[in-house]
């Protein structure tokens, strides 16, 4: 190993557990070598060293796993303990090529895309009482989704923090980035799934004699079984993850190669090797952390970009819908194309070029702030991506010159009794659309065609008499909205497309940077921080905001069997577009502020004074030692 100059390291050496080693000397015997010299960096040639103090070596355990090293003083090498790949003493030697990163790496992919599988897609519902007993098991689903909360935040915070021990600095990125990357396809596997499995009634042994089918209202799918089949898949994945050591193969000299990025502040306090061991540790562990600068500007700026994120993985959907006249299958379809791949390839992007130029921990900040610079820039599409409202009858266009903006009922259809929560666009000949066939005083419909068809409507204008006929090929109006004459379609889809890949090709470098910036054995609890604020400042209140500003928007609302004011029908396309870019501007400006504010604040130790990252706890107190030394030399 590095460390020791001229010995091998152990870990590539066979040998059976209780073949001897030589020790390294101990911080206290080489404390001045720290002082005087640069330490060794990965890829640089081992030196001649003078003949190191000698120290007692301690009788070695013959359960030390093989690959193991040790070494004495605050910073022992049992913090690297490696070993093999297995369960207890069970170490099948057919699991030896999965106890390496690339195996970790498979094995953290799958895990990441069975947990945001849990999503399903949504139920029909029907008007209930709500004093119905079933309110109750609201509360069993929000049990359930802290349960998911809490058993998925491990996998990245110590999942993360294990894949930047095992693998050198500038492959950390790569690795981070497929994995997060995986987690971003999860939900795209889940609503595929959800999807399918809602065509199944939710009672599997009622479902071949029940009445009513998948078009009716009251039909229940089964979206339990997609709970069901990512529990098993989650549950099987704990198996192999059980067979990982504390510590992949390699892992004691990558750490010896790695240089401490750690940002440097008087306001931190750096701790001693054994800070971390107690629970007692944690409330200066998390003071230690806020009063991060960096880190907490990091952490910010991601949340205001989770917010934007998520409140346009919410809504997206809706916004191409109404833009762009499409239906919701096909406005659905379209925005999954275009955020999936795109946050997925954002994310593998930022980790490949990471690694490919070996970027420093400022550097790494400098292209995040770049990126999201980037993105800010191509947010302004939806200003150009807005259209203007199609004529609707009884919101922007009158019935023939009658009724009034604004109510639906007309003299032409005042007397068919039309329920306004059944909504069933169609589209006249006269270019208008109607809220549905009886608003529209449609009599006689001829359903085999596609899409139906429908005659003698009261409310549409006609210039000649049709006459109602099977194989009549003119008619008055068809199922479905009118063509959107918008013809913006492909070139907003194509620039939203490079803003969400140059969004997510930041995402995986601030990971990153959190991680190089603070202390390495806070690094844990660095990323858990972050998840909960993310969660709290981003993910939670991002819909929400979203569908507020919406809901703002809205022309014409739903009023459903209960009275009750449900969904938006119609929108105000311009002012939903412009509402959009006054958000997402503003997150983005706020992403970029931080990030600034993180690359201008960020301090890394000084060039002469780099130690290896295991000890990066000493460098303040190295910096100040030379910093006396130099003075003393200077008053002398």
């Amino acid at each position: 190993m590095k460390g020791c100059k001229g010995i091998e390291n152990p870990a590539f050496v066979a040998s059976s557990p209780d073949s001897p080693r030589r020790l390294c000397p101990s911080p206290s015997s080489v404390e001045v070598s720290v002082l005087s010299t640069n330490p060794l960096r990965e890829g640089s040639q081992p030196q001649e060293p003078q003949e190191p103090q000698k120290s007692p070596e301690p009788p070695l355990s013959s359960v030390t796993p093989p690959g193991s090293q040790e070494r004495s003083g605050p910073e022992s090498l049992s913090e690297y303990e490696e070993g093999p790949c297995g369960w207890g003493n069970f170490q099948p030697q057919c699991l030896q090529c999965c106890n390496t990163p690339q195996g970790f790496l498979f094995h953290y992919c799958l895990l990441a895309l069975t947990q945001d599988t849990c999503l399903t897609a949504k139920n029909k519902t029907t008007c209930t009482a709500s004093s119905s007993s079933l309110f109750y098991y609201l509360y069993v689903f929000i049990l359930g989704q802290l349960l998911l909360g809490t058993g998925g935040t491990p996998l990245y915070t110590l999942g993360t923090a294990f894949i930047d021990d095992s693998v050198p600095t500038h492959k950390s990125s790569l690795y981070i980035g497929i994995g997060y990357s995986m987690s971003i396809l999860g939900p795209a596997v889940g609503y595929v799934l959800g999807g399918q499995l809602l065509t199944m009634y939710i009672d599997a042994d009622l479902g071949q004699s029940i009445d009513i089918t998948e078009d009716d209202p009251r039909w229940l799918g089964a979206w339990w079984i997609g709970f069901l089949m990512s529990w098993l898949f989650a549950w099987s994945l704990i198996i192999p993850f059980a067979c990982f050591p504390k510590h992949l193969p390699g892992t004691a000299e990558i750490q010896d190669g790695k240089a401490s990025q750690i940002h440097q502040s008087n306001s931190l306090q750096h701790t001693d090797g054994n800070f971390g061991q107690s629970f007692k540790d944690f409330p200066a562990a998390l003071k230690n952390l806020m009063r991060n600068t960096v880190f907490m500007c990091l952490v910010l700026s991601t949340c205001s970009e989770a917010l934007v994120t998520t409140g346009f993985a919410t809504f997206l959907p809706k916004f191409i819908e109404n833009q762009f006249g499409l239906s919701s299958s096909s406005a659905a379809i379209l925005a999954g194309t275009v955020l999936i791949p795109g946050a997925a390839l954002g994310q593998i992007l930022g980790g490949i070029l990471v690694s490919k130029f070996k970027m420093t921990c400022k550097n790494i900040m400098k292209f995040a702030l770049l990126m999201s610079i980037t993105a800010l820039t191509l947010t302004f599409v939806f200003v150009y991506a807005n259209c203007e409202n199609e004529p609707f009858a009884g919101v922007s266009e009158s019935y023939n010159g009658t009724g009034e903006l604004g109510n639906l009922i007309a003299p032409c259809n005042a007397n068919c009794n039309c329920l306004r929560s059944y909504y069933y666009p169609i589209c006249g000949g006269n270019g208008i659309q109607y809220f549905s066939p009886c608003y529209a005083g449609c009599t006689n419909s001829v359903s085999k065609r596609h899409p139906k068809v429908y005659y003698n409507c009261s409310c549409i204008e006609r210039k000649t008499e049709v006459t109602p006929t099977p194989s009549s090929f003119s008619f008055e109006a068809q199922a479905g909205k009118c063509s959107s004459q918008c013809k913006n379609l492909p070139v907003f889809l194509g620039i939203f497309f490079a803003a969400i890949v140059f969004t997510f090709m930041a995402g995986t470098p601030i990971t990153v940077s959190i991680l190089r910036c603070v202390n390495q054995k806070q690094r844990s609890l660095a990323l858990g921080i972050q998840c909960v604020l993310l969660r709290l400042l981003g993910t939670i209140p991002g819909p929400i905001i979203f569908g507020i500003t919406i809901d703002s928007t809205c022309i014409l609302w739903d009023i459903n069997e209960c009275g009750i004011k449900g969904a938006c029908w119609i929108y105000n396309n311009i002012k939903m577009a412009y509402m959009l870019v006054a958000i997402s501007v503003t997150c983005k400006i706020t992403t970029v502020f931080f990030n600034g504010l993180a690359v201008f604040l960020y301090k890394p130790p000084p060039l002469g004074t780099d130690v290896p990252y295991q000890n990066q706890d000493s460098v303040v107190t190295t910096v100040s030692l030379e910093c006396d030394l130099s003075k003393a030399g200077n008053d002398g």
